[in-house]
């Protein structure tokens, strides 16, 4: 029985002493003795509900006892845990998703709303969206999975090989055994082997590829090694604005100084070298930059880096000391005619000796964009190059901590970047799957702009790679006065009206940065095709609803 159910029948006990106490030394009380005897009871109630919290601190804060229940002074609260921590905000999985989840329960109990289901446009979750996995890719990963299934004739023989491979790379032929820290030794061979075609020959070193959780798991290892220093010391990362809300996360968790720069929105969300030199010197006043990380093709905003525009970078990164973060997990998400997808290490390797024994970078991949969308597999990978040595060592130490990435992850890895060749048998479908997945996908980026563009109110910029749009919404005075009424910012006042009336869920702009006075939200275009039209109409339908209630 708890100690709260305790305390209540000990009251109910006091109480009705107290009741017949009184009837056997004086008889039926009067009216006059009954209301005392009400209010004394009244007072015992006020008092029983401060009781928890005395006896929680104890009259000098010590530990208290009552009816064999002890209670203590919390060691972790609000005041004494990291205070870096509640800095944080990742706004991907922030209040409104979490409104999402308990819509979705409520229409699971019958709740009536003016819609159906709950469209969660919010996150780049390929499969959750209805993207359907690489045969191929599934097919070694159930044979690495139940090896027994290797003497099943209805898995080809390319998979079977793969998975043979693998298994005999892995501790006791089981991917359930811990690999090295740095991961699979003959998975980083292939990973640089992959590399080096598509960079056009230059020389990778296995040595250089670190396997991860995720691209996000590297991205943070890197940043924890950056970090350093107080005060004007205190290291300064540059990220752009609009950005994916890990760095900015990160960076508060480290208690690092977050130093923006902003893309040219009119401009397709570009990169201009004179912001970024404008944001550093900004900095310089008040902390150390030491690095800059670029998201290309881009997060959320869908552009794809020219060659021009990456020289121009890295000879900025040289020209100031900085340490370059590539974050490439998009790189085959390119959808828009005459762009192309770039790797820093390839451009700089070609700028000549100058760049390339110099600038520091570490360039990130994942299984869990692309064609591939294997979010829930957690494989990924970063290359260091021109790494200091001694920190390098370092580096390695740090990854030990965690002992290991997921090996199933590893394993899709490999497989990523060694998939089936012309002249084996899964050739034909992996190359069909791998066409048909993104021609969908640059088909829907084209439809979201075309329709987004078609509504008064709202301005979209091309989809011209990865798997968002960033638009551009117009809010009238009117909405943005109610929002700051309810605390909100005037984005999130937008989407979270929109779930409500919708079942959509979207990203306000707010969650990724944006220059003040503009309102934006994220939509990424997983969606199948015909659900994803369903989706631009509704919000279509619902901003001129909106805009004709706070005009």
């Amino acid at each position: 029985m708890s100690c709260s159910h305790n305390k209540k029948m000990d009251l109910k006990k006091k109480k009705k002493k107290l009741y017949w106490a009184h009837i056997w030394m004086h008889g039926t009380p009067s009216i006059c003795q009954l209301r005392l005897i009400l209010y004394i009871l009244h007072v015992c109630s006020v008092i029983s509900r401060f009781t928890p919290e005395i006896l929680r601190k104890g009259i000098h804060g010590d530990t208290m006892t009552e009816n064999g229940c002890e209670y203590r002074e919390r060691v972790l609260t609000m005041d004494t845990m990291n205070p870096n921590v509640k800095r944080v905000e990742y706004a991907v999985r922030g209040p409104i998703v979490q409104r999402a989840v308990q819509i979705e329960r409520e229409l699971k109990m019958g709740i009536k709303k003016p819609f159906t289901e709950v469209i969660r446009a919010n996150i780049g979750d390929c499969h959750a969206m209805g993207q359907k996995p690489i045969t191929f890719f599934r097919q070694v990963l159930a044979l690495c999975s139940y090896p027994d299934l290797l003497e099943d004739g209805k898995f080809p023989e390319d998979a079977k090989s793969r998975a043979r491979r693998i298994l005999q790379a892995c501790g006791g032929g089981s991917l359930g055994a811990y690999s090295t820290s740095q991961g699979i030794e003959m998975i980083r061979q292939d990973i640089a082997r992959y590399i080096e075609r598509r960079d056009g020959g230059i020389t990778c070193d296995p040595d250089n590829i670190y396997l991860s959780t995720g691209a996000s798991d590297a991205i943070v290892t890197m940043l924890k090694l950056l970090v350093s220093g107080e005060g004007m010391s205190r290291t300064g990362v540059m990220i752009s604005i609009p950005q994916y809300p890990l760095y900015s996360a990160t960076l508060a968790e480290l208690g690092a100084v977050q130093i923006s720069y902003y893309l040219d929105e009119d401009n397709c969300w570009s990169l201009d070298i004179s912001e970024l030199r404008r944001a550093l010197q900004e900095a310089k006043k008040h902390c150390s930059p030491r690095a800059l990380c670029i998201i290309n093709p881009g997060n959320p905003t869908g552009q794809v880096q020219s060659r021009q525009c990456i020289e121009g970078v890295i000879r900025f990164a040289a020209a100031e000391k900085l340490f370059l973060m590539a974050d490439e997990v998009y790189q085959d998400n390119v959808y828009a005619d005459g762009c192309k997808f770039h790797s820093f290490k390839k451009v700089l390797f070609e700028m000549g000796l100058e760049y390339s024994e110099k600038v520091e970078l570490a360039s990130f991949h994942s299984t869990s964009k692309c064609y591939m969308g294997e979010c829930g597999f957690r494989g990924g990978y970063m290359e260091v190059v021109n790494l200091d040595p001694e920190v390098k060592v370092q580096l390695t130490k740090l990854v030990s901590v965690r002992l290991c990435p997921p090996v199933p992850g590893q394993a899709l890895l490999d497989v990523v970047v060694n998939p089936p060749q012309p002249d084996e048998p899964s050739y034909d479908t992996f190359i069909k799957e791998r066409t048909d997945t993104l021609a969908t996908l640059a088909e829907k980026a084209n439809m979201t702009q075309e329709i987004l563009n078609q509504v008064p109110g709202i301005k979209c910029n091309p989809v011209q790679g990865a798997m968002y749009t960033f638009p551009r919404i117009h809010l009238p005075p009117k909405a943005i006065l109610e929002a700051k009424e309810k605390e909100q910012t005037p984005d999130m006042f937008y989407c979270m009206k929109l779930l409500e009336e919708t079942g959509i869920c979207l990203v306000p702009g707010s969650g990724f940065g944006q220059r003040d006075g503009t309102y934006h939200f994220r939509m990424t275009i997983l969606p199948p095709k015909e659900k994803l039209k369903i989706v631009l109409a509704k919000i279509k339908e619902f901003h001129q609803h909106f805009m004709a209630q706070y005009s």
